[in-house]
């Protein structure tokens, strides 16, 4: 089954890459700002453009490509699941080398005398370097992988017998009395006894009825 096609692709031919730095930009259009907001579950993309470099190293045994690239999109709140617009700005390099010089394990790779922050050389695939994958790649790991708004905080998750909910936070108030403690408002806690529409005190029904329990 032949591999699907990046969404956002823009090869260079390796051949042409010289010792003498190359630039090249590139902008993503709507058609490809779609299917890579797909690919990568945004919102939106909203633009991406990059500036990139390539040239020759190693004795033109290698390609080296760094960059910067800039886009708008929009994620959605892990909180509220709102949209949440956002700038994404990061630079990226990486090497490239035919398939013969990509190392197979970590001593091939010690040979090399990379940096030891340096990532292996990805290999050259049918003669090109596919630059704009390569920005898709870096934007994918450029995003904020939990967006949050900044008022997300007030938000609390609940889960109750009827299902899950989302809430606003309720005030930190206590709750009323419900055990006749000394704040319950009653005779015993000092409140005064009820009375009638003359102002008199009214009987109290539950003094009858202790007439009526017998003395032991």
């Amino acid at each position: 089954m032949a591999d699907m096609a990046p969404e956002f692709s823009r090869p260079v031919i390796a051949d042409k890459v010289s010792a003498r730095e190359s630039v090249e930009k590139i902008t993503a259009g709507p058609a490809e700002r779609a299917a890579l907001a797909k690919r990568l579950d945004l919102v939106s993309l909203d633009s991406l453009t990059a500036l990139v470099r390539l040239r020759r190293i190693r004795g033109g045994q290698m390609v080296r490509v760094t960059g910067e690239l800039e886009a708008e999109v929009v994620q959605s709140c892990v909180v509220t699941l709102e949209p949440l617009p956002a700038q994404v700005r990061d630079t990226f390099q990486a090497l490239f080398a035919p398939a013969h010089l990509v190392p197979k394990d970590e001593d091939e790779l010690d040979n090399l005398g990379l940096d030891d922050e340096a990532d292996p050389p990805e290999p050259i695939e049918n003669g090109r370097i596919d630059i704009g994958e390569l920005v898709a790649q870096h934007l994918s790991l450029a995003l904020d992988p939990y967006p949050r708004k900044a008022d997300a905080e007030r938000f609390v998750h609940v889960e109750d017998w009827e299902g899950e909910g989302e809430f606003p936070d309720a005030p930190n108030e206590p709750p009323p009395d419900m055990d006749g403690g000394e704040d319950a408002e009653s005779p015993a806690s000092g409140a005064p006894p009820a009375q009638d529409a003359d102002g008199g005190e009214k009987p109290n029904p539950f003094a009858a009825l202790a007439k009526l329990v017998p003395k032991t």
